[in-house]
């Protein structure tokens, strides 16, 4: 099985150097989807996937992680506010593990607390329907996430960045 962590430092020594990341935002009935760009630069909310069973839902990442040449996976990781674990977190965490399992890719759960309020409030802010923010905002969700842990890998010592780097990418 591939690496499930918190810890960025180990996230990035375990990739096989910079390339794309997915990020997902697991919820119980969609999941938001964002990837970085290559250089880590670079978050770009993608579409909604709807949920229908495990099995398919795997499939279809699958499938997108090997289309994307995804090289890691970014998951929102659902914590109370008090930072405990939850039912909804335990799942995510589940869900994770089934992942990691299934694509052999490394996978850095991040704390996503706030992420959906914050998309949110930035498309109330920016006058969006109700029916359009809710067509796009776990993808947006998905991209927060993302830029958070993007943020963290940059400010990573450039050796950790690249100690899993073979290619020299």
């Amino acid at each position: 099985m591939s690496l499930l962590t918190t810890d960025a430092a180990a996230f990035a020594a375990a990739l096989p150097g910079l390339g794309r990341l997915l990020a997902l935002d697991i919820g119980t009935k969609t999941i938001g989807l964002a990837t970085a760009s290559a250089d880590w630069r670079f978050a770009t909310a993608r579409e909604t996937l709807k949920r229908t069973k495990p099995s398919a839902d795997v499939d279809a990442l699958k499938a997108l992680a090997a289309k994307e040449e995804i090289r890691g996976l970014v998951i929102g990781l659902p914590l109370s506010m008090d930072g405990r674990d939850s039912e909804r977190t335990q799942s995510v965490r589940a869900q994770a593990r089934n992942l990691a399992r299934a694509l052999g890719l490394p996978i850095l759960l991040w704390d996503e607390r706030w992420s959906t309020a914050a998309v949110e409030r930035a498309l109330i802010a920016a006058d969006v329907s109700r029916a359009k923010r809710a067509e796009r905002v776990d993808a947006l969700a998905a991209a927060h996430i993302l830029e958070g842990a993007l943020a963290r890998l940059a400010a990573l010592p450039q050796t950790a960045r690249l100690a899993g780097s073979r290619d020299g990418a």
